[in-house]
């Protein structure tokens, strides 16, 4: 009588269903754990440009909006946010001039079809108030 060797078609196929529902079930909380990386990447960018506008207040007695604003403060948005998220630093009005009194709102937009998506725009302003998608907090 012979033994036989190796897997049977069965017990393969019962391997790769169990592979397939691990993967289902892993895949979606590894792309949230790199949601939330590349959100804390931005969040953390935006507390450096707050604190450099501070030390341009101090300086210009205004703070720093518009398209050059980061030129000005001089930082450069780092790889892992320039590749989800669009910076823009406003005025709290909205607008690019310099307000009276002076303020401020860094805003990062997520890139369309980035993973970021899902978590909406995240805001700053000169008060310190933090918002993702509307909500207060981050």
């Amino acid at each position: 009588m012979r033994r036989p060797r190796g897997f049977s078609l069965i017990e393969l196929m019962i391997t790769v269903a169990i592979l397939a529902i691990l993967v289902a079930v892993a895949y979606p909380s590894y792309q949230n754990h790199l949601r939330k990386g590349s959100r804390a990447a931005a969040q953390t960018f935006m507390t450096e440009v707050a604190n450099k506008q501070a030390q341009f207040l101090l300086d210009a007695r205004n703070y720093s909006v518009g398209g050059t604003a980061l030129t000005a403060l001089n930082l450069t948005v780092p790889p892992e946010v320039s590749l989800y998220y669009d910076l823009t630093i406003t005025n709290s009005a909205g607008g690019a001039t310099v307000s009276t009194p002076p303020t401020f709102t860094v805003t990062a937009t997520p890139k369309s079809g980035s993973r970021q998506v899902a978590d909406g725009v995240l805001t700053l302003t000169h008060e310190g108030a933090k918002t993702r998608a509307g909500s207060a907090g981050w």
